[in-house]
Formats: C-alpha cells, structure tokens, sequence
C-alpha cells in the first residue's frame, strides 16, 4: 500500500532528434531499438534513486498495479463500457483519442495496439471456463519498461490470495547507478536465437521471409514424447478373443447417457469392474500393459493412442502423412505454435506480400466448445498467444459454404458425424447414418471477428443465446433446394473419403506414432466439420469438407434424445459385429 516507486524510479520521455542534427552512431542505435516507432511518444523508465539500487537489498522488490485485466473475448465490450478505460488506454500505447463517448475507431486500434502491452496467466484450478487465460496491462509504469536482451530487472505476475488481486513483481538483476535504464527480457525463457526474433516481432518488426513454410511430419521421438507425457503403457500382443454366438456382455460404464439408453438384450449392466465384458468409460484409460496380460478378453470403448486424433496438434501432424506440404485438402492449414512459430510467421508474410487472406484461428490445443479460441489477421496478437497456453493456429476458412436461416440470412454451420471405430488393423471404419448441425446466429462476413455469434456455431453452452436446430431429414432438402448442382449425396461421400483417409494414415503406422491396433479396442468420435469452397484440379467449383477436430467420447445427448435406439446400434456395431438395421454406413 505504500507508493514508493516514485522514489527509485523516474518516466523519462524519449525526444525525436531532427535528421540534420550530428546523431552519434549510440543515439541511432538506440532509435533502431525504439519499440513502437511511429506511435506517439517513446518513454524509458530510469533509476533516479541518487544511491541506485542494490540487487542483495530485499528493499528492491517492487510490486507494479495492472490498469487492466480482462479475458480477450470481454475486451471490446469493457472498452466500450467502463468509464474512463479508452481513456486511459489510448494515452497508455499513445493513441489519439479526443472524444468523451467511447468510439469505434479509437476502440479498434486499442484492440490492435494491445498485444504490445499485453501479459497473461492462467489460473490452476477451477472449471474449464475460469481456466481460461486471463490478459493484463501494466499501469502506465509498468508498461514503460522497455525490453533488452540483456535486462536490468525481472518481472513475473503474483496472485496475492489475500486480495484475489494479481500484481507485478519487478526485482533488479543486479547492482544499478543512477541513470541506469529498467528494461526486462519481452522474450524471457528464450534461448534460439530465431525463436527469440520471432517472439520479439511485435516490438522489433522484421521479415523472417527466408525461412521455409514447409512443415514436414515431426520425428518419432515427438510421438515417444507424448506417450511418456500422456503415462499410457502400451499392451502387449494378444490374438483377438472369439465369443459365444449368444453371450450376454456385462457392460461396466460411468456414463449417464449409456446406462439411461442402453436397452439391447445381450448387454447388462454391472457396477463390479472386475466381472466386466465390456468397460465403457467416461475418462481416459492408461494402463493397457494391464489389461492386455490380465484379461486380454475385456473390450474397451477407447484405443491406445488415440489421441493422435482428438488432441488438435497431433491431428495436424498425422494429417501431413495425407498431403503435400500444405497437408491434406480437406485440414485446414495448421502450424503448432510452440514448434512451428518460424514457419508460420513466414508462411502469413509471404501471403501478406501476394495479397492473399490472412485471417486465422488459434485454438488451444485440447479445450473444447470453442473456449480461448480467437479468430485474427493481426500477426502479433498470433505470437503473443503463443505465451498462454499451448496452441494451434489454423487458415481461418474464408468462404464458407453458407446457409440460408430466414430470420437472419447466410450464416455459417458445422456438421457433426459420429463414427464408429471397430478396429484399426485391420481399418473397420463406420459411420452414423445421423449426422448434427449447428448454425451460427447471424449472418456470415469476414468482420467483427470477436462476435461469437457470427462466427461460430457451438451455441449450447452461452447462457442466453438460442440455439437454432435442424435435423439432417430436414436439413438435407433445404440445403439442396440452396445448392441444387451439390447433391448431398455427393457431398457425403467426400466427406466420408476424408474420413477415410484420416483414419487410414492414423492406423498407418505402429504405436506410437499411430493408433494403437489392440485387439479388443473399439470406439466412438464426433468429427465436426464445415464445408468451404474450392476449386478442383479440373477447375470446377467444388465445397470441399475441412475436418475442424475429432472428440474423444462425445456428448451424445442429442442423439439419444432424437433416436432412442442410439447406443443400441453403436455397442451392436462395435461389440456384436452386427450392422442390420443398426442406422450405421461402413466407410472403410
């Protein structure tokens, strides 16, 4: 509570120094340097204490306020909204900002400017929602320290539980006279050198146009990695169990849906784990070395190393065994931000240069429901979310296939199918003759990038916000009588080829690097997708499936809702091996 800074530090304003003027080289170097050049004043924070500042004195540890704390999605509207915020913020990154009343345009460059000023944590603990990261700016002090690669002082986020109020801590790194300029590491933890080029883009604007594009399929080590991370323990060879033509499989499950559905008669129910058939669980199983030496002939409803596919950066890098360096046409080019960054930021350069759109969507790699996913065309808000949680960032689809809602025009959809996998080698593949959609609430244009509604399509779980449904009997002639050259028939069956040429490469290879082909493994996904348009090699105009993500034991609420005899069909597929009368296509 005690605001002493005043009495270490000073704000020192940097002048302009004409051109004519004799500039030492120092002088020129450091204008190189400045870290927003063009915009409005540069200022540098100084230490005025005549003794300086002492590293060992633990009366050098500093606590910085943060003017703003905010989740990105809220930003436009706390703008818009609390008083005196535009305000403060526009003076704070030196935007001109005149106006009493909040307007758009000075909102829009705040928007734009922030990720030079932006920090971020993520809270631990609580609901997927609340884990979300958050995002703050320094007060007009803090956010006046300048970045050097050699920093004078360190500064990290503390969350003081006492308050629930986050504050900066800034401690010096070693002895400093007075004069000595403050400056921390904006690239803090960074060692490669071209890492550290790309993270700093943002404050040192440069071409990194020379690097390739190109992203081959990572090593095998990547994959042991993620085995070793994920602690699963693949099984041991087992040859495939054989049952009795009658037997009645006793189905031990802790999901709700299952045991409210499930109602064929060659399936019971147990609550003892140790006399089960069949385990049919909710969360995800790790220990198949047991399983396979202790019961080789217990089924399970989920495949060694499936997420190869659920998991959005592995997708992308099993997907690249499918297609050029681009990856397959029917993914969405996709870089993983942690391990591709160089890649990426030439890749939008170079596009940037030809004209072409750049706008993307970064995504976590593992939240669902569209949580801390961000559409953009502004590259540093790309690289700086690179610094909360891990992410992946996708070729934002363009020109969607739309479709025609009466009450609101052309909006976007997303298709989702459910497909049921009986083995991986060799591929039995189905899929549920139900499909889902889901519709966005307004009508589509690449604008207004932070409204949800316009944007995207999963509108089930926002308080307050309708939700349109159409069932696919239904859809299917509506979408026709829009599109009458594109059959839906047609337009399944590519969707259906996609389907089997990701699962396909999936299975390609032995585990790790595949999935895994344990005999008594069988499993359900949703696949989401959208359709966009593209042009074929014969140069007709085609819509063309984008694979969005594969998710690992849907919600299927839905499904039962609508066809009661749901999961009756999926465990007669995947545990009776029969598909009479079960609504299920095989696709491979």
């Amino acid at each position: 509570q005690v605001f002493d800074a005043g009495d270490y530090f000073g704000i020192m304003q940097v002048e302009e120094v004409d051109e004519e003027e004799e500039v030492d080289e120092e002088m020129e170097e450091q204008f190189k340097k400045k870290p927003n050049p063009g915009n409005g004043p540069c200022f540098k924070v100084i230490v005025t204490n005549e003794n300086g500042l002492q590293a060992s004195n633990p009366d050098s540890v500093f606590l910085i306020d943060h003017a703003w704390t905010y989740r990105v999605e809220h930003a436009r509207q706390q703008l818009r909204r609390v008083p005196g915020l535009l305000h403060r913020m526009a003076n704070l990154m030196g935007i001109a900002f005149h106006g009493e009343v909040p307007d758009e345009g000075s909102i829009e460059q705040v928007l734009q400017e922030m990720w030079k000023y932006n920090q971020t944590y993520q809270l631990s603990q609580g609901t997927a929602e609340e884990k979300v990261p958050v995002w703050y700016i320094m007060d007009e002090f803090g956010s006046r320290i300048q970045h050097s690669d050699q920093p004078s002082f360190a500064a990290a986020p503390l969350f003081y539980m006492p308050q629930q109020i986050a504050y900066t801590v800034l401690w010096p790194l070693r002895d400093l006279e007075t004069g000595d300029e403050v400056t921390r590491d904006y690239a803090y933890g960074e060692t490669d050198r071209l890492i550290r080029k790309c993270v700093l883009l943002p404050w040192v604007p440069t071409e990194v146009l020379d690097v390739s594009c190109f992203t081959p399929e990572p090593p095998d080590e990547h994959y042991q990695a993620i085995l070793a991370e994920n602690k699963e323990k693949l099984p041991v060879v087992i040859s495939p169990p054989v049952y009795a033509k009658d037997k009645v499989f006793k189905v031990f499950t802790d999901i709700q849906q299952v045991l409210n559905n499930l109602t064929h008669p060659r399936f019971v129910f147990t609550d003892n784990e140790g006399e089960a058939d069949i385990l049919y669980n909710f969360s995800h199983f790790k220990d198949y070395r047991k399983l396979s030496e202790e019961r080789p002939e217990v089924m399970v409803n989920q495949f060694p190393c499936e997420n190869l596919l659920t998991v959005k950066d592995c997708l992308a890098s099993i997907a690249r065994r499918a297609g050029g360096p681009d990856g397959p046409r029917w993914l969405p080019r996709t870089f993983n931000l942690q391990t591709e960054l160089p890649q990426f930021i030439s890749y939008f350069q170079q596009r940037d240069r030809r004209g072409e759109d750049n706008h993307w969507i970064c995504k976590p790699w593992n939240l669902a429901r569209s949580l801390d996913t961000h559409i953009t065309n502004n590259l540093n808000n790309i690289i700086r979310h690179r610094e909360s949680s891990p992410k992946v960032v996708c070729k934002y689809i363009e020109e969607p296939v739309l479709f025609e809602r009466e009450d609101v025009g052309l909006v976007k959809f997303d298709v989702r199918y459910v497909v049921l996998l009986r083995s991986a080698r060799p591929l039995r593949l189905y899929s549920y003759d139900v499909f889902w959609l889901r519709f966005s609430n307004r009508a589509f244009s690449l604008d207004d990038l932070d409204d949800y509604e316009k944007h995207f399509t999963v509108m089930n779980y926002a308080p307050g916000v309708t939700l349109k449904q159409v069932h696919c009997e239904d859809f299917i002639p509506l979408f026709e009588k829009q599109y009458p050259e594109y059959p839906w028939t047609t337009v399944q069956a590519s969707i259906f080829k996609a389907f089997a040429e990701l699962f396909q490469v999936a299975s390609s290879k032995p585990a790790p690097l595949g999935i895994c082909d344990y005999p008594s493994s069988r499993a359900i996904y949703a696949i989401d997708l959208m359709l966009k348009w593209d042009t074929s090699r014969d140069g007709k105009r085609i819509m063309q499936p984008q694979i969005l993500e594969v998710n690992f034991n849907p919600d299927c609420d839905r499904a039962c809702q609508y066809h009661p005899t749901f999961f009756n069909d999926v465990f007669s597929t995947l545990f009776l091996d029969e598909t009479d009368n079960c609504h299920v296509t095989r696709i491979v």
